[in-house]
């Protein structure tokens, strides 16, 4: 059954009204928000094992958000390619693009699955160097359980991509809710109830992000959506649609591999500074991703309007509505800093952080507070609208020679020449920003960044 979206017009005639954004958005936001929240819960939960224990779970976790980015980014494809024929009315062809981006995720992870854990101790020496024991102890054990979650997580970013194409947010989010429930609640039983630390972490993360997989999966069979896929089994590769697919997602994944290939080049430095150190850092980091994420939910909903815009024929629409959510965006980003840094102080007590840790960390996240409301909207949020009318190249280009120019290299001096320590991680941050948002509001400007995504 062929199904369209219901109207949801402003008084103006455009094709979203402020209502039917806040719809679209919120439940985005609400779902960032919660994954950056119970992240935080769960390193609350694994600082009170030890040091050494959130030390190495934290290192792990730079390199499975490598993968969790590259997924991400093949599932940024489904959106763009399915939002876009939705906009057309070419309801077949956005299911038979659905279809094979579940393909072709099932495929992907299963190869990274097993080469990961085939080689999972020497990509850890390759990435970390010598570490403390005790850190590379907890490492291999979480990372050897986290890796047989890649699958869930490559699973779980495609059903969510589909549902989203569709503008149907709010069941993705209710599935991440109850999804990160039960991570929680599995922590606090297999940790505190039956003492078995970091393997009760990693067990616990490998049950929510596999339960998620099978919930939006089974959901995505129902025919009543406008979007369904039946019949996993019986799914064939479509070379032509695949190649869409990949030439939206393989730039997007390039992008944020870099950008995690950065972090850990990063965190290879930060790792010499000692546990004091590598604590204070890894809080900061769940801090920052906490107070990004109101922006980011704004950025993946701009993806989903920017598409069916353009889909729709409707190019001024489309330059109307990036410029109205990318000032969300700076809403969305201040509220979240103020709140973030408001609640800092307790969560690091509660975290059971040492002091020094703790206090060099609230250091780290004033300069965040300050700095990130002013460049992050137009050097993230601005690109997501960007990629969406598909100049994910340009886009590529800037953010890997940025990441390597500014967040690399000139942390890397600071930490390892001028003994900086973790801050330099955070200069390095912020002069990234500056220039990436800078050359993006020139590039939108320019107006050379709507192209023509499918046929």
């Amino acid at each position: 059954m062929n199904m369209v979206l219901p109207k949801s017009q402003d008084k103006e005639g455009r094709l979203f009204s402020n209502r039917a954004l806040l719809l679209l958005i919120l439940p985005i936001i609400a779902e960032q928000f919660w994954n950056a929240l119970m992240g935080m819960v769960d390193s609350m939960m694994v600082s009170n094992v030890g040091s050494a224990a959130l030390s190495g779970v934290s290192l792990v976790d730079s390199v499975n958000n490598l993968v969790i980015q590259a997924f991400n980014a093949l599932a940024t494809g489904a959106v763009i390619i399915c939002s876009t024929y939705i906009g057309q009315k070419d309801i077949e062809k956005a299911k038979k693009s659905a279809s094979q981006v579940v393909l072709v995720s099932a495929a992907l992870s299963g190869a990274v699955t097993l080469i990961c854990l085939l080689f999972r101790m020497g990509i850890l020496r390759l990435v970390f160097g010598r570490i403390d024991a005790d850190v590379m102890s907890a490492a291999s054990v979480y990372f050897t359980l986290t890796i047989l979650s890649y699958p869930g997580i490559a699973l779980s970013a495609a059903g969510s991509a589909i549902f989203r194409a569709q503008s149907e947010t709010k069941l993705s989010m209710n599935i991440s809710i109850l999804s990160n429930i039960l991570n929680i609640a599995g922590n606090a039983f297999l940790i505190f109830g039956l003492g078995m630390g970091v393997y009760g972490a990693a067990i616990a993360t490998l049950f929510s992000r596999t339960f998620s997989a099978v919930v939006l999966l089974t959901l995505l069979r129902n025919k009543d959506r406008m979007l369904y896929v039946r019949e996993y089994h019986k799914i064939r590769p479509d070379g032509n649609m695949i190649k869409k697919i990949l030439s939206m997602g393989v730039p997007n994944g390039i992008e944020n591999s870099m950008f995690q290939f950065g972090k850990l080049a990063i965190q290879s430095s930060v790792a010499i500074l000692g546990t004091t150190a590598i604590a204070a850092q890894a809080m900061t980091n769940i801090f920052e991703n906490v107070n990004g994420v109101a922006g980011i939910g704004v950025g993946i909903g701009l993806m989903t309007v920017t598409g069916q815009c353009l889909g729709a024929g409707r190019k001024e629409e489309t330059i109307y509505y990036v410029k109205k959510l990318v000032v969300w965006a700076y809403i969305a980003i201040l509220s979240s800093c103020l709140l973030t840094y408001a609640i800092a102080g307790p969560v690091t007590k509660l975290a059971g952080m040492e002091e020094e840790s703790a206090k060099l960390c609230l250091y780290m996240l004033g300069w965040i507070t300050v700095i990130k409301p002013i460049f992050w909207p137009l050097s993230f949020a601005l690109p997501y609208g960007l990629r969406a009318a598909g100049d994910v190249r340009f886009s590529m280009l800037i953010s890997t020679a940025t990441m390597w120019l500014c967040r690399v290299t000139l942390a890397t001096f600071l930490i390892r020449v001028l003994g900086f320590g973790p801050m330099g991680v955070w200069i390095g941050m912020f002069a990234d920003w500056g220039i990436r948002a800078v050359i993006f509001s020139f590039r939108f400007a320019g107006g050379k960044w709507i192209h023509k995504v499918v046929e």
